[in-house]
């Protein structure tokens, strides 16, 4: 599908190419807003023809350009207007919930022209779940339309008692107006002239209604200074290597547009177009690639986070005290409970990751009264585990659907044929991830390593006294002697569910392992089996599961794979890090505008180019983060607030001669750092710091 997404906030819109809305098109196009289609329709023509289109740029993520022209109009031997006499501009942006576009003519015939220019909108206020066929229920009703001065406003009553309505305004006089949402203006252009008309659609929610309508030109300047500031505030980073600079130049870009603020701070939503709401295991592991990026982002996704931790034992929500979300919906099935996203908890790493995060936050950023704000939903978390996440005392956290229309596998491999044993039978829940236990292991310990500093040494002993327990038991539960590995789950009857998968890869960051094993853990990811040449598989080859076609059975996904780069960055395996990088940037060079897709197939490089995922969502947050996982990588950079030092173990890609980082973020300072390549080895640089913190460089 080539479509075209912009998006400001919780506001985006998906078109085809040619900017348009075609009625009931099978991927969902539209302008949706809180899970509700604010435009389902949206078609313009010239004299009552479909314009051709010339060129459509989707290389900006908040604003786009299509330029398109007229087809060769004669009736009965006359000329009407001849092919390509009119240049049609349409360019559009989103800001503060209001989409504007602007739509530019300009005549190049020699002489004047006279034509027609229409637009026609409609709306079906769709709950998204609807639109994507995933679900029926009972809904609302339209409540018709009303025409006022240059206005046009679509009107419903929702099931959930909301009044939605969608208002289109213009800025020219029209031709006519019908109230079945078609509105047309009548055009005479001089040789070159231009006219620009510009229409306004602000979607509008019970009393919820845009604060003000600024000006086009207004909106503009807000919206590109806001891009401006991002800039500013982030990170810099300056390589040689240009495929890895477009990487991260594109990354940055697009974690932007994917940022939204429910009130607590800004956090990365999951990805385009489907998934642009809070997801706590995609938006946790976003903020915790971008910590050495901008780590106010990890900020804003705790607090977030933290406002929907779960309160009751709820089974239609999978919800339990303490746990972090899965997934949270706004629409009007949701909002009628006919589906449980209000929000939905079936998730078994979120709320783990909620305290790695918060850890790692720490250490980049020496923030402790973030800890004490957050004490009461660390304690509730922590509990968690220990109470609901463990179900049977066997010190491992494992998941099990509850929910009616809920998520049967509720790891990050959450399809349901992910989690499948090595002669192909399915593994039954309660199943018990091996990764997940490498963050619970992870957060313990990180905790404990905050509550020494806070004085609470009885409660850092009790976790890590846990921690190590844990440790022991996983080993011994999971590892498979005959495969050097570890398996990727237990299953229902605590056997092993011995698929080699990506997943234990995951397990290095939180160093639960010993060197030997974390050895050939590293051993295994880069081998033939694993390793496409394009990236480490989520599945190895020749498995009884496997399929390099498949979601989440033998696809490659960056983001994995850069949970995997931090364990490998941190423990030393470089030469195994360069490795995965150096395939993930040759991969790169076969998707469209230098961005990284949320997956794509397993084949090996050898056959060629990499091959895309069909329906991959882009951008992506979690793979918009991986470029800059790389950058962290490279520099091997680790800070620890608590010891107050920042420890460097840099290195570069064979193809890289330097790498200049500016303005690293950490603790109340900055850091700004030089790599560059000699004969033997790398000379890093220490060009800037501020932070109070020693630099140790290994």
């Amino acid at each position: 599908m080539d479509y075209r997404v912009i998006k400001e906030n919780d506001l985006f819109l998906l078109t085809d190419a040619s900017g348009n809305i075609p009625e009931n098109h099978s991927y969902g196009l539209g302008l949706y807003m809180k899970d509700t289609r604010f435009l389902s329709k949206l078609d313009i023509k010239i004299n009552g023809e479909d314009p051709i289109l010339l060129s459509s740029d989707a290389n900006e993520n908040y604003m786009a350009k299509i330029l398109l022209t007229n087809p060769h109009m004669e009736k009965d031997g006359d000329l009407i207007l001849w092919r390509e006499s009119v240049e049609i501009e349409r360019t559009r942006f989103i800001y503060n919930h209001v989409l504007y576009e602007a739509v530019k003519l300009k005549n190049y015939y020699p002489k004047p022209v006279d034509f027609d220019f229409s637009i026609r909108f409609d709306v079906d206020f769709s709950d998204m779940f609807i639109v994507r066929g995933f679900q029926t229920g009972d809904i609302g009703a339209r409540t018709g339309q009303t025409v006022e001065n240059k206005s046009l406003t679509f009107n419903y009553e929702g099931a959930d008692n909301l009044d939605r309505a969608t208002k289109i305004t213009w800025d020219k006089e029209e031709k006519k107006v019908l109230e079945e949402g078609e509105v047309s203006f009548h055009f005479n252009l001089k040789h070159l002239e231009e006219e620009i008309i510009t229409f306004v659609i602000e979607p509008q929610i019970g009393d919820e209604k845009a604060s003000a309508i600024l000006a086009p030109h207004e909106a503009m300047k807000k919206l590109q200074d806001s891009y401006q500031d991002w800039n500013t505030n982030i990170t810099k980073v300056q390589t040689d290597y240009q495929p890895l600079q477009r990487l991260i130049d594109r990354g940055i870009d697009d974690l932007r547009v994917l940022l939204t603020d429910l009130g607590y701070g800004h956090f990365p939503v999951a990805g385009l177009p489907w998934f642009g709401v809070p997801f706590g295991r995609d938006s946790l592991i976003a903020a915790l690639q971008m910590l050495a990026f901008r780590p106010d982002v990890a900020k804003g996704t705790l607090l977030t986070m933290a406002s929907k931790q779960g309160q009751n034992v709820d089974p239609w929500r999978d919800e339990q005290p303490g746990k972090i979300m899965h997934e949270i919906r706004f629409g009007e099935l949701a909002n009628t409970n006919q589906i449980p996203f209000t929000p939905y908890y079936g998730t078994i790493d979120a709320t783990p990751l909620f305290l790695l995060l918060l850890s790692e936050y720490v250490r980049w950023t020496g923030d402790f009264n973030l800890v004490k704000e957050l004490q009461p939903n660390i304690d509730a978390a922590l509990n968690w585990i220990d109470q609901y996440g463990d179900r049977d005392g066997d010190l491992f956290v494992e998941y099990h659907q509850e929910s009616s229309k809920g998520i049967a596998n509720q790891g990050w491999k959450d399809s349901g044929d992910s989690i499948v044993h090595r002669n192909g039978d399915y593994a039954k829940t309660p199943i018990a991830l091996s990764e997940v236990q490498g963050y619970v292991y992870q957060a313990k310990m990180g905790m404990a390593d905050i509550y020494d500093q806070l004085g609470k040494a009885e409660l850092a002993a009790n976790l890590r006294d846990q921690a190590q327990q844990l440790k022991e038991k996983f080993d011994e539960a999971f590892w498979m002697e005959d495969q050097k590995f570890y398996a990727i789950a237990l299953d229902e009857k605590k056997q092993q569910v011995g698929t080699i998968t990506s997943n234990p890869g995951h397990v290095l960051f939180s160093e639960i392992l010993e060197k030997d094993r974390a050895d050939a853990v590293t051993e295994m990811l880069v081998s033939p089996k694993m390793f496409s040449g394009y990236g480490i598989r989520t599945m190895g080859e020749g498995e009884a599961g496997y399929n390099p076609m498949s979601y989440h059975d033998g696809s490659i996904w960056p983001h994995d794979n850069s949970m995997i780069l931090l364990g490998m960055g941190k423990l030393g395996y470089r030469s195994e890090a360069k490795q995965v990088m150096e395939g993930l940037i040759h991969s790169s060079a076969h998707f469209e505008y230098d961005r990284l897709p949320e997956l794509f197939c397993g084949y090996s490089s050898t056959i060629g180019k990499a091959v895309k995922y069909p329906v991959a969502c882009s951008p992506q947050a979690w793979a918009a983060g991986t470029p800059l996982v790389f950058v962290q990588t490279l520099l091997g950079i680790f800070p620890n607030s608590l010891k107050k030092e920042i420890q460097l173990s840099p290195m570069l890609l064979e193809e890289m001669n330097e790498l200049v980082v500016n303005d690293i973020m950490i603790g109340e300072g900055y850091l700004s750092l030089k790599v560059t390549k000699t004969d033997k080895t790398v000379e890093v640089e220490v060009l800037k710091n501020t932070t109070g913190f020693e630099t140790i460089i290994n």
